[in-house]
This record gives C-alpha cells, structure tokens and sequence, in this order.
C-alpha cells in the first residue's frame, strides 16, 4: 500500500477553506482506496505553519502516477498553486 500525504500552506489564511474544498474534489478519481482532506490543528509547538492536509492511499506507485495524471487532479493543481506558499509530499510504502 501506498500512502500519499500532502500538506499546505495558504498564502492567505481566508484561502485555506478554498484549498481545502478543492483538494476533496480529488476523492473521486478511481485510483483512490482511501482519501480525506482536514484542516491542520496546528497544536504542536514547534510547527504551525501547515494549513491543509491531504491523506490518501492507493494499492501501487501506477495508481499513484495514474492519481496524478488524471484530469482531475491536474484542474485542482491549477486551481490550488496560486493560492498556496508551501507544499510538502510524503510518500511512502507500508
């Protein structure tokens, strides 16, 4: 399994809830076993500047790059860059 995290930080702090409505719009792309998108809770001391956060979860690397070729992810990217400053990725397998 293949677990696919992505975190976010708003320009402006307003976007976030814009960035946030956008990325779940990627839940229906059929590579996807598992997906959700949360606001950050930002309770660890030393780290608060991620806004959103992305979590998903596919069987393979292909259904991952096949997630991130699909026309819709590539529409939410468009939508979402200009918006955000920071974007960290974790993949990993488990």
């Amino acid at each position: 399994m293949i677990k696919h995290i992505v975190l976010f930080s708003a320009k402006h702090s307003k976007d976030a809830g814009t960035i946030k409505a956008a990325l779940e719009k990627m839940s229906q792309i059929p590579q996807v076993l598992s997906f959700s998108v949360s606001y950050n809770s930002k309770r660890d001391k030393y780290s608060k500047e991620m806004d959103v956060v992305l979590y998903s979860e596919f069987a393979s690397w292909s259904d991952l790059d096949a997630y991130q070729s699909h026309p819709i992810y590539e529409e939410t990217t468009e939508f979402v860059r200009p918006l955000r400053d920071k974007r960290i990725v974790v993949d990993y397998e488990a």
